[in-house]
């Protein structure tokens, strides 16, 4: 608080010596400098705004199933467990998978250098075993809940009024760290657990040359039983029993680590038992970090159509593009906060070719963008309803689990997003000017709703693992499906 009253008080000295100076300085021109020295901040008029626009759906959800990929996070210090491993920094390289000690280094500088979510499997069972080890016994280790599944299954139990079903490998530790409120059907249950190893780094953090442009964290498993999907057949004949009204369902990235034979018998499988679940369960599907385009394009061929909804971040939604030959695939990577335009477009060009339209039988019709700086929700018209509230929420929600606050904390986060931004960058655009204090944007295209909000980012950010699925589960939580 004391930079910026101090800030105030030289403006204010500031003025009034203008005054004096320059005595016929145009009116217009004082009264805008006034406005300034006691206009509120952006970030508190937003949060408050926000407060006013977040309201619950008239038809909330009562019961959801969550499946199918469920883990123990392992959550070090990335930059001490590679040195407590004897590495040193060096170049940064992406691998599609992580063979070897060298391979991790390589990988984990690459996406710190670029301050960017990713997540790989490590094919070497002893080696893996080995670094567990090793992390675990570091004495700043935690563990948590872990796998997208668990972790919307856990943010959603939060809520009194909610019924919540989690089918995944879920060993001893995992069934004690789990909410009370969530139900475990006993075939989901596995002697031990699929433990996750959750590298994070903070802002600024340095490791020889090395310095992260923002907070992110690098996860990799050796991780065999969320691989194979062990537990999706389970999950499906759950839900016969549990009668939820909505499903999430995620882990299909995890079948990466599978031999490319398996990995696509085991996908057909899954579009199986997705197409069993009653037509009249809405189904959101939660993404996450992929390197395969063979697999991703599948996924977008033979799922997306048998999904209501689809959440993913920044990079999901790049490789997705990239998969297909979309808009914007030439797009090597994002370079700072990603283009509102062109994220619009490929949203835009997803709902328009594997959304629901008049001559095609796809069922999605929603897909929650969400990234460091801002989100987008973007709807078919007609299908869902609370869109403010849920994107609002899905806002908040992130900037109180990342600084770990009940409530936005203005002094602790800060505005990142551009308040000005053009809609597309592919047919004529709108220009948005974004007020604090009207922070949900809404636009039109072609028969498809975008609702824009700004994040308010955590400058100082305790914990980065599960922001992604705390976000989903909750413009989930404030979503509703209007019946057709």
């Amino acid at each position: 608080m004391w930079p910026r009253s101090v800030c105030v008080a030289l403006l204010a000295l500031a003025a009034g010596y203008l005054f004096v100076r320059e005595p016929e300085l145009p009116g217009a021109a004082l009264r805008y400098l006034a406005g300034r020295l006691w206009a509120e901040p952006a970030e508190s008029s937003m949060a408050a705004a926000w407060e006013a626009l977040i309201t619950r759906p008239t038809r909330p959800w009562s019961r959801v199933a969550v499946g199918v990929n469920a883990c123990v996070d392992v959550i070090v210090s990335g930059v001490k467990l590679l040195q407590a491993l004897g590495l040193d920094p060096g170049d940064g390289k992406d691998h599609a998978v992580l063979n070897s000690r060298k391979d991790l280094k390589e990988a984990f500088i690459y996406f710190m250098q670029k301050g960017a979510a990713a997540e790989r499997f490590f094919s070497d069972a002893e080696t893996f075993d080995h670094i567990a080890r090793a992390a675990s016994e570091y004495p700043w280790a935690q563990l948590y809940v872990g796998g997208n599944a668990a972790l919307i299954g856990q943010k959603l139990a939060t809520n009194p009024n909610l019924k919540i079903l989690l089918c995944g490998p879920v060993g001893p530790k995992l069934h004690e760290l789990l909410d009370d409120n969530v139900i475990v059907p006993p075939e989901s249950m596995q002697e031990t657990d699929e433990f996750h190893l959750i590298l994070e780094y903070q802002a600024g953090e340095e490791w020889g040359q090395l310095r992260a442009p923002n907070a992110n964290r690098f996860i990799f498993s050796h991780d065999l039983s969320n691989g194979a999907m062990n537990m999706l057949e389970v999950f499906v004949s759950s839900l016969d029993e549990f009668q939820p009204d909505l499903v999430v369902l995620s882990g299909l990235h995890m079948m990466e680590g599978q031999s490319r034979e398996v990995r696509e018998k085991r996908l057909l499988e899954a579009v199986t038992s997705i197409s069993d679940i009653p037509t009249d369960i809405p189904i959101h599907l939660e993404l996450a970090s992929m390197t395969d385009q063979d697999l991703m394009s599948k996924i977008m061929n033979q799922v997306f159509p048998l999904v209501n909804s689809v959440g993913l971040n920044e990079q999901e939604l790049l490789f997705l593009t990239q998969s297909a030959s979309g808009p914007h695939a030439s797009l090597g990577s994002w370079n700072g906060v990603p283009d509102v335009g062109i994220v619009s477009d490929i949203l835009f060009w997803i709902l328009k070719k594997h959304g629901r339209t008049m001559d095609k039988a796809s069922d999605l019709t929603r897909i929650h963008f969400h990234t460091l700086a801002y989100h987008i929700l973007v709807t078919v018209d007609g299908y869902w309803g609370n869109q403010i509230a849920a994107v609002a929420a899905g806002a908040r929600v992130a900037g109180t689990q990342a600084c770990a606050t009940e409530t936005i904390d203005t002094d602790r986060v800060f505005l990142k997003a551009p308040l000005e931004f053009v809609t597309s960058h592919t047919e004529a655009p709108s220009k948005i000017s974004l007020n604090p204090g009207d922070p949900v944007a809404h636009w039109h295209r072609e028969g498809i709703s975008f609702h824009f909000t700004p994040v308010l980012v955590c400058k100082d950010p305790i914990r980065t693992v599960g922001l992604g699925d705390a976000i989903s589960a909750e413009g989930l939580l404030y979503s509703e499906l209007y019946p057709q």
